[in-house]
């Protein structure tokens, strides 16, 4: 029996969740793709609540016309505006059981473009 996407993906996810924490001393930056947009939220895991998100379908990000991978990288340039305006220099990145290439190497390249360490 084949294995179907959507399996293949929360399996890598808790491995990496096994790992990948947020703290006070670096939020864990998750991500979330769909076929439109792509989400990324900064996260306190011992607090468990998020401190701030960025999408694609934000208003100032989805009025340029630019293709799915540009995009990316202008939310990941967002996220690390947002968080240095919150004092946030460190995370850890969480990529949520999605391959590190396309849209998601585009977003982590976008958030240290930056600022953001990790």
């Amino acid at each position: 029996m084949a294995i179907s996407k959507e399996f293949r993906r929360t399996r890598i996810k808790k491995r990496i969740r096994k790992v990948v924490s947020g703290d006070a001393e670096a939020l864990r930056m998750s991500i979330f793709r769909s076929n439109k947009a792509i989400y990324a939220q900064l996260i306190d895991d011992q607090k468990g609540h998020t401190v701030l998100s960025v999408s694609s379908s934000d208003a100032a990000i989805a009025s340029q016309k630019v293709n799915k991978i540009e995009q990316a990288n202008l939310v990941g340039k967002a996220v690390a505006a947002k968080a240095l305006e919150a004092g946030i220099t460190k995370i850890r990145f969480d990529r949520n059981g999605y391959l590190y290439h396309g849209r998601v190497k585009s977003l982590a390249e976008g958030a240290r473009e930056g600022g953001l360490q990790f």
